[in-house]
């Protein structure tokens, strides 16, 4: 194997051996090679008038307020992005991880892509812990239901019809739906951001492997915390260095496996796998 070095093959025999959860733990970076971009960059930007806006302008609950259709435009511009992606190896190898390892497994993701359920990810082991956008919900809170996310395929520089916006409005209030997705103003909740069942998954994790993600938010960064805080194995899966990959060097159960994760992902399924089929037979 190319990245699983002798050393840490023990250790992962030796968690597997264990009841305790494999947790994987995605963010953005995973997505890349299925052509997503990450939004934060220069790719997110979006001009409204002789004005250019960053990603964290645009997604947040205050710009929704004051220019709901703006906001609604660079959303269904990354929705149409998103739609049109398919899932790459490592997502598929994480759905392979999920199989062998049954409801000792949990899948926390940032990523509001839906590639993940395209690779059949089964949503109740699985924490969209920044929403999704297959979803919307009423802007005002008018009622708890969840709505389809509206089928207006979009482009830079489109305009939206009369048409366009009454697909945006809720159907009990009239009020703007809005995209079900977590905003750089609004905080975590167990509700809609499955909060309180991050942390506790986090506390039973033996393993937790993380994907992607530089350690931008806050709750990834306390799920990795609480699982370090009960001895459980964290491996920081990344091309970059990052957050995760400083902390995880720091710590006698770290790892730092750098590189990418469609190359990395499948080397685990391969390891596990094979065990699991010895034992079996």
């Amino acid at each position: 194997m190319t990245y699983l070095d002798p050393a840490l093959q023990e250790l992962l025999a030796r968690f597997q051996s264990t009841q305790r959860k494999l947790t994987v733990l995605t963010g953005a970076g995973l997505s890349a090679d299925s052509g997503i971009p990450t939004f934060r960059d220069k790719d997110g930007f979006w001009t409204v008038g002789s004005e250019n806006y960053t990603p964290q302008d645009m997604g947040t609950y205050e710009m929704f307020w004051r220019k709901p259709l703006e906001v609604w435009k660079w959303f269904l511009y990354r929705n149409t992005i998103c739609s049109m992606a398919a899932p790459n190896v490592g997502h598929f190898a994480i759905k392979q991880l999920e199989d062998i390892f049954g409801d000792r497994f949990k899948l926390i993701t940032q990523n509001v892509d839906g590639l993940h359920t395209k690779a059949l990810s089964s949503p109740e082991r699985t924490y969209f812990i920044h929403g999704t956008l297959d979803k919307s919900r009423c802007g005002d809170e008018c009622s708890k239901d969840f709505y389809p996310f509206p089928d207006i395929p979009f482009e830079k520089g489109q305009e939206l019809t009369a048409e366009h916006i009454a697909l945006l409005k809720c159907p009990k209030c009239g009020h703007y739906l809005r995209p079900h997705v977590l905003w750089f103003d609004e905080y975590y909740d167990e509700k809609h951001y499955k909060l309180n069942s991050s942390l506790r998954t986090a506390k039973e994790t033996g393993l937790l492997l993380i994907v992607g993600t530089s350690g931008a938010t806050n709750l990834p960064r306390r799920i990795t915390e609480t699982v370090l805080s009960r001895q459980g194995m964290i491996i920081d899966i990344n091309p970059n260095n990052n957050y995760f990959s400083d902390i995880a060097r720091e710590k006698k159960n770290g790892y730092v496996l750098k590189g990418k994760s469609s190359d990395i992902l499948p080397e685990f399924v391969e390891f596990f796998s094979s065990r699991t089929s010895g034992e079996n037979k």
